[in-house]
């Protein structure tokens, strides 16, 4: 199953250089695997905003909350799905 994905990262002021970085490598390294694997095969930032566009390839509703709620940057995140249909049109 595709999903589209927005996520906007809204860190808060008050979160340290050293604690910002941290999170930040951890959210690289979760994202660059799911890659790997298949499960988030399309990433697109979003020219001038903190906030990505993605397709995530799962079997499930359930696995889809799992993969989004492992990731590191999650509690500051503030995400929008979206589930796509095919086309009448599509050939």
């Amino acid at each position: 199953m595709l999903f589209h994905v927005r996520m906007d990262v809204r860190l808060p002021l008050e979160l340290s250089a050293e604690t910002r970085a941290e999170i930040i490598a951890r959210e690289k390294a979760y994202s660059q695997e799911l890659q790997r694997t298949g499960k988030w095969p399309h990433l697109w930032r979003i020219a001038g905003e903190y906030a990505n566009y993605s397709i995530l390839d799962v079997e499930s509703n359930d696995e889809l909350h799992q993969l989004l709620s492992g990731l590191p940057l999650f509690p500051y995140l503030d995400i929008e799905v979206t589930a796509p249909a095919t086309h009448p049109s599509k050939i």
